[in-house]
Parts: C-alpha cells; sequence; structure tokens
C-alpha cells in the first residue's frame, strides 16, 4: 500500500517536478519615478500554447500570486480585446491594492502589447510587451514593462524594494506558467 501512495505522489509530483522553464535574466530599472523591467524566460512548450497562456489573462492568477482578479474585458471602441487586473502585494511593511484596466493588440503567436487607461488604472503608465520567438526546442519570451505608480511609494526605500520583487517573484510564475501551456498542448495533440 505505501509504495502505491508513493507511486501516485509521484504521478501527480511530476509535471511540477520536471519543469524546464528559465529565467535566462531579469533587468529592473527605476529613473525619474518610472520603473523599467525587462526579462528574457524559455519554455519547454510551442510557442502556440505560451502564447496563448499569455493572452488569457482570466488565467494570470493561477501563476502569480499578487494577483486578486484578472479577466478579459469585451471589446474596446475600436473592437480590441481588453484587460482587468487587480493585484496586491505587500514589501515588508507596505501593502496595497491596484488596478490595471487596458487595451490588448496582439499579432498571433508573434507578439502581445498591453496598455493600461490612466483614467481606470492606479498607475499614470503602465506598458508591457511579450515578444515570442521558436528557441531550442521551445519557445523563448522577451518581456518589457514601463510603468509609473499613480500612487505613493515609500521614498529610498520603497523603489529597491519594488524592483527586488519584481525580480524575485518571476521563478515561480515561469514554472506555473509552463505548466499550464504544456497541459494545454497535451489536450490540443
Amino acid at each position: 500500500m505505501k509504495s502505491y501512495a508513493l507511486f501516485l505522489a509521484a504521478l501527480i509530483l511530476a509535471p511540477v517536478l520536471s519543469s524546464a522553464a528559465e529565467m535566462r535574466s531579469v533587468s529592473v530599472n527605476y529613473d525619474d519615478g518610472y520603473f523599467y523591467l525587462e526579462s528574457d524566460a524559455w519554455f519547454d512548450v510551442g510557442r502556440k500554447a505560451v502564447f496563448e497562456v499569455f493572452l488569457d489573462w482570466d488565467i494570470a492568477g493561477e501563476f502569480s500570486s499578487i494577483i486578486v482578479e484578472a479577466k478579459n474585458v469585451g471589446p474596446d471602441g475600436q473592437g480590441g480585446m481588453g484587460y482587468y487586473i487587480h493585484n496586491r502585494g505587500c514589501i515588508l511593511f507596505f501593502c496595497k491594492s491596484t488596478l490595471r484596466n487596458g487595451s490588448v493588440t496582439s499579432q498571433a503567436y508573434e507578439f502581445i502589447r498591453a496598455v493600461a487607461d490612466p483614467e481606470s488604472s492606479d498607475f499614470e503608465l503602465s506598458e508591457e510587451s511579450w515578444t515570442f520567438r521558436d528557441e531550442d526546442g521551445g519557445t523563448s519570451v522577451h518581456y518589457e514593462l514601463k510603468m509609473k505608480p499613480d500612487f505613493w511609494i515609500p521614498p529610498l526605500v520603497g523603489p529597491y524594494l519594488i524592483k527586488r520583487k519584481l525580480r524575485n517573484d518571476g521563478g515561480e510564475a515561469i514554472d506555473r506558467i509552463e505548466q499550464i501551456a504544456q497541459e494545454r498542448a497535451a489536450q490540443h495533440e
């Protein structure tokens, strides 16, 4: 009976333990109120499946612990896709909930660009983009974020702590993104 339980545990944990996702680089800079993040990650799954995970805002909460709610929003005035994200995060003693609501443009399996509307977001500026390409039998994703929060950040220590949080939280997220993409790819086979 004990060996059967170990076999089941190994079967359940295999997808988690076999993750090959790799954060290849992360750069976070702060200048005059603006945060700039750039990263490169590699996923051991095809581009189509990875692209579809990134484009599906409804599941963003499954790979980021700070997302309270995320969803795809119907077409905007120009017929494009929209998004809504409610984040809640704490850095030391400083906790904050933020909202981002904006528009998304994309070219299938090539790039995604999301721009927050400052009128309905907690950011004066939030622009992010993902570029996808085939690499080493998997998918490489280049990410860029430029944002300027429209809320108070503790001077001196705040930018440092936010930079550290942005840099450190990516590893868990890419493992989960890869797992979701692999599950989706297996369903389409």
